[in-house]
Formats: C-alpha cells, sequence, structure tokens
C-alpha cells in the first residue's frame, strides 16, 4: 500500500511538470484595455489615454456605455485597480454600475494641469508650472469628450474621478463648468492650495440632475504654511454645495476614519458607486 501511494505521488507530480513543461512559451499577454494617443493643440503635446471597453463592447454594435473619466490614469497610477473595480460592480450578479467605458488620462505633470494659479510666493517658486488648471479643462472639454464621444459607443452619462489634487481639479470643474460631469468622484481634496480659494468662488448654476461623492480619510495637516486641515475643507464644501439650494445636485459626503491620503482612494470609489449610480 506504501509503495503504491508513492507511486500515485510520483505519477501526479510528473503529470504536473509535463503539463508546466508544454505550457512553457506558449503564454500570451493579458490585456485588459488599450493605450490610445490623442494629439492636443490646447496643451500642445500628445496625451496618452488608457481606454478599457466592458464586455460584450466588441460584439455588440448598438449599445451605448457611460463613460469614467479618471485623473491621474496612468498604468502605475490608478487605472488598473479602478478598472477592476468597475469590472466587479458591473457583473450581472453585482450589478451596482451599469457597465462602463473608463478612460483613464495619463498622468503628464500634474501642478500643471491640476491647479490654478496661486498666490502663494513658496508654491510659485516650488512649483513653477503649476496654475494652468484652464487649458487642461478646456482640454477635457473641447478635444477629450468629443474624441471619446466619435470614437466609441458612450452615453451621454460622464463620470469624472479625481484624488487630491485631482479632487482639487473636479471640485474646479463642478464650481465653473459643471455641465461637464453629470457624476463627480471627488476624493480628498487638496482645497488647501492657494490658502483655500476655491471655496470662496461662487459655483456656476448646475442646471441638470448631478450626483457628487465626496471622500476624506483621517488625514490631517495639508502642507500649508497656514494651518488647514484637510477633513475640515472637505466639511467646507459639503457646506458650500449645500448652501447653494440647488435642487439638481445630489451630496454623498463620507468621512472614512480608517483610511488615509495613502490608503482611501479604493475605498472611497467602491462606496462612491454605491451611492452616485441610479440604473442607466
Amino acid at each position: 500500500m506504501k509503495h503504491l501511494l508513492i507511486f500515485a505521488v510520483a505519477l501526479i507530480t510528473g503529470w504536473a511538470f509535463c503539463q508546466q513543461k508544454n505550457t512553457i512559451g506558449k503564454s500570451k499577454p493579458f490585456i485588459i484595455g488599450a493605450t490610445e494617443e490623442l494629439q492636443s493643440k490646447i496643451l500642445g503635446e500628445t496625451r496618452l489615454l488608457n481606454i478599457y471597453l466592458p464586455e460584450g463592447y466588441l460584439a455588440d454594435e448598438t449599445t451605448k456605455y457611460p463613460v469614467i473619466y479618471l485623473l491621474d490614469g496612468s498604468a502605475d497610477e490608478d487605472f488598473i485597480h479602478v478598472v477592476g473595480l468597475v469590472q466587479f460592480d458591473s457583473f450581472e450578479w453585482v450589478d451596482i454600475i451599469p457597465k462602463s467605458i473608463v478612460v483613464g488620462i495619463a498622468t503628464v505633470d500634474r501642478r500643471r494641469d491640476f491647479t490654478f494659479p496661486t498666490t502663494v510666493e513658496a508654491d510659485k517658486k516650488n512649483f513653477p508650472t503649476s496654475g494652468h488648471s484652464n487649458q487642461f479643462i478646456e482640454f477635457i472639454e473641447k478635444e477629450l469628450q468629443p474624441f471619446i464621444q466619435n470614437r466609441y459607443r458612450a452615453h451621454s452619462s460622464k463620470t469624472i474621478i479625481g484624488q487630491s489634487l485631482g479632487g482639487l481639479l473636479a471640485t474646479e470643474i463642478l464650481f465653473k463648468k459643471p455641465s461637464l460631469f453629470n457624476k463627480y468622484v471627488i476624493v480628498s481634496p487638496s482645497l488647501w492650495w492657494d490658502n483655500g480659494s476655491l471655496l470662496n468662488v461662487k459655483p456656476v448654476l448646475v442646471n441638470k440632475p448631478t450626483d457628487v461623492y465626496i471622500g476624506v480619510g483621517k488625514e490631517g495637516l495639508a502642507p500649508t504654511a497656514l494651518p488647514r486641515v484637510m477633513e475640515v475643507d472637505a466639511n467646507l464644501l459639503v457646506e458650500k454645495i449645500n448652501k447653494m439650494e440647488n435642487k439638481k445636485i445630489n451630496i454623498h459626503f463620507d468621512y472614512l476614519p480608517q483610511e488615509d491620503h495613502a490608503t482611501i482612494m479604493h475605498q472611497a470609489i467602491s462606496n462612491a458607486f454605491r451611492v452616485i449610480y441610479h440604473k442607466e
């Protein structure tokens, strides 16, 4: 019996080794998306876009899909794990969000693209390329969104996701060009930029139903000379939006005390998907 057991183990081990040997050299790339190049006249450069298409997109010639625009959308930033959330939450047996196209905007210069001009001299000196968010917003409006609408079967529903300086930019768009998106996922926004001046901006009237999710963790003091606390700024943002008395905006505030600036992104987006998406 003992010899028979040894023979069986050896047989199974040999079979497994042969199976492994037979697969060597036959591996294939594991692909979750494609990369597009978009030549921007507004920015004067070529921008890389990482695109995820939902299951069934290529086989279906008529269905249009909501589009999720992801700031910091490089492959080594947030693109891969956000696509994983989108894929999982759109499984039929999960059914939290509709199947969606994800457009990851690869980063070139976050300070340049995500910030407006600052009056803080130290920031001007430390970040000399900063302060050109107006051009990046124009790029999104006049080049990026039309490119996606023309090239892909894009639904009219558009979501933007941004964290930190990306959250600052998403907030600026909400205040100044709210019609660009109908869903905003704003995570740990760097509202401390320019001593919190964005919180003093009078927002443009929102004229269509818009869902806004604001998530913040236990993040503490912002990197500023004058003391600012990111959690406090996030609460001030929620208060400001609520005071707009605009029935078109549905705002969802989420405090995640177990997360910090480094860990909050994944959990916050997962929470956001549960509250901002309706059947589309």
